[in-house]
């Protein structure tokens, strides 16, 4: 014991006075980061990704590079980064997919909670609640009372089976308790064009993939889902201000790590990405997406993980869908 004494103290004062930290990753970061996006380039999730890793590589010094790796709703990129060394150089960008799959699939290669960490939130995107402008449902309640008198008359399209479209519209549908058939399609556009067809009643849709259709009068934005109105929509009501209480759905995109990623690491992180959101640059460019800043510290957003993972598992359980 007295030699190991010896023999530390004759190394630490060098080691001290050179300025070599004794914790690995103090100096963090000395290379490349890279953010995995689990859904196809020119995504919200993407762009928003690619945003605030310019930011965040001035501001770190360091290169940040946005790596797609798209597939099974996101799983595939997800549990790359799940297995990923949790030094801070291997990141993940995920929309609330990432609380709603373990309710969706019945076996993930991952745990959602035990295998990540939330660094912060990013951003929040109101979907929109649209009709044709051909539909004689022009308000809320309207399309309500209709499906309240037609039981399982009335339908939605959505962007998919378990899609942020589809539990949008779903915990719409029982906070309204109307009973209507569910059309999902391969993606945003084309259930926006069958929309504006009025070959489906209504649709929860991203406000970007809808705006001009509203500007032209080809569809009628009757309320936004999100808790607040939106600023590129100022003058339509939220659902819940549409008079269907508890209907607000929030469809959020977050940073995530790693679950054993040091705390300093994620600190700064959670640091360079905040000064990230509050430039006018990449406010701007979240406008552009229909979308607006959102931030929540890492213990916050890791609560918040965990209390989507229950609510979202209730709307998909209700809803009866399972992906394989």
């Amino acid at each position: 014991m007295k030699a190991v004494t010896r023999i530390l103290k004759s190394v630490l004062p060098p080691l001290l006075l050179s300025g070599i930290s004794l914790t690995a990753h103090a100096a963090y970061p000395t290379k490349q980061i890279t953010i995995v996006v689990p859904f196809t380039p020119g995504s919200a999730t993407d762009v928003i990704a690619r945003a605030i890793g310019d930011h965040m590589a001035k501001d770190l010094g360091q290169a940040v590079v946005v790596e797609n790796r798209p597939g099974a709703g996101g799983t595939i990129g997800s549990a790359a980064v799940a297995k990923a060394a949790p030094d801070g150089y291997t990141l993940l960008v995920n929309s609330n997919a990432h609380a709603a799959n373990p309710a969706l699939y019945s076996k993930l290669p991952y745990d959602t909670l035990k295998d990540f960490r939330g660094v912060t939130t990013l951003a929040t995107l109101p979907n929109v609640l649209i009709t044709s402008g051909k539909s004689s449902y022009t308000t809320v309640s309207s399309l309500v009372e209709a499906a309240r008198k037609k039981p399982g008359m009335l339908n939605y399209a959505s962007a998919g089976a378990g899609s942020a479209t589809h539990v949008n519209a779903e915990k719409f549908r029982t906070q309204a308790g109307i009973d209507v058939i569910h059309v999902p399609f391969s993606g945003t556009p084309p259930a926006v064009t069958q929309t504006v067809a009025n070959e489906v009643d209504y649709m929860f849709a991203p406000i970007m993939a809808t705006l001009s259709h509203v500007k032209s009068g080809s569809l009628r934005a009757l309320a936004v889902g999100s808790a607040g109105r939106s600023a590129l929509l100022p003058d339509v009501p939220t659902t819940v201000e549409a008079g269907v209480p508890n209907s607000d759905f929030n469809f959020w995109i977050g940073l995530i790590a790693p679950a054993k990623t040091p705390d300093d690491v994620v600190a700064k992180l959670y640091e360079s990405a905040s000064k990230a959101l509050a430039t006018d640059e990449v406010k701007q460019r979240f406008l552009t997406l229909g979308a607006e800043p959102y931030v929540m510290k890492p213990a916050e957003f890791d609560g918040y993980i965990k209390s989507e993972t229950v609510s979202l598992g209730e709307i998909i359980q209700r809803a009866g869908v399972k992906l394989n």
